[in-house]
């Protein structure tokens, strides 16, 4: 096949003309989605930024995360020298394990913490999860494979549904801000979650918070479109 050719089935598959690949329905409709969620609200936020197990820093679809965060004041990557995070050697480059204690001087060191589907392959993920809320100051910005096949030869232990996000967040003392999901038919469901150590800070922004984990409505999580945090 050749590289116009792909590129064609492509275009037709995103456009609903021909059947998703599993590879497409799995991993690029959920990432797809979660970067036009970033995209959104990434510009909001000010200060340091930090994006957690980042690896390259790209966004699979030819940019770097870096340039969604356009009103930062810096922007820092973090890996762990394994196959998937492998240390690339850069300037703002800094080594982190999640499943060890946080550095001290890392300790609110970032405004923004941003981290996308990594807490599934951690097997300590409520340590993993704490650290990425000890690093902010401010928000912390998370994206978790809800219904998704398993993957990855180096750990692939959990899935997140909304309720636990949430709840994961209130017990770290942030206030959830935005909470939304993959809504295509057939593919693979990633959550998108915003929340906030800084409680009422976001009110303008984020009028219409989601519920929280202990009303019972948070179970209720199969109506409304992504985005409209109707659950």
């Amino acid at each position: 096949m050749t590289s116009a050719t792909s590129l064609v089935r492509q275009v037709a598959r995103r456009a609903g003309l021909l059947p998703r690949d599993y590879a497409s329905a799995a991993f690029g409709v959920p990432r797809r989605w979660s970067n036009a969620e970033l995209r959104r609200f990434a510009p909001l936020f000010e200060g340091a930024a930090v994006n957690v197990s980042a690896w390259e820093d790209r966004d699979k679809e030819g940019r770097f995360y870096r340039s969604y965060f356009v009103s930062a004041s810096s922007w820092s990557i973090t890996n762990f020298g394994t196959d998937q995070g492998a240390l690339q050697g850069a300037d703002n480059e800094i080594f982190l394990d999640l499943e060890a204690e946080l550095p001290p001087s890392l300790s609110r060191k970032f405004a923004t913490v941003f981290n996308h589907t990594t807490l599934e392959h951690i097997w300590n993920f409520r340590l993993a999860f704490h650290n990425l809320c000890a690093m902010s100051s401010d928000v912390v910005i998370i994206v978790l494979p809800w219904l998704q096949p398993q993957h990855a030869d180096y750990g692939d232990y959990w899935r997140f549904s909304p309720q636990a996000t949430t709840r994961l967040f209130e017990e770290e003392g942030f206030e959830p801000l935005y909470l939304s999901w993959t809504q295509t038919p057939n593919a693979a469901v990633y959550i998108f979650a915003i929340a906030s150590r800084q409680h009422g800070k976001w009110n303008a922004h984020f009028p219409a918070p989601p519920i929280r984990s202990c009303d019972p409505a948070s179970l209720l999580t199969t109506k409304g479109a992504a985005g409209t945090c109707a659950f």
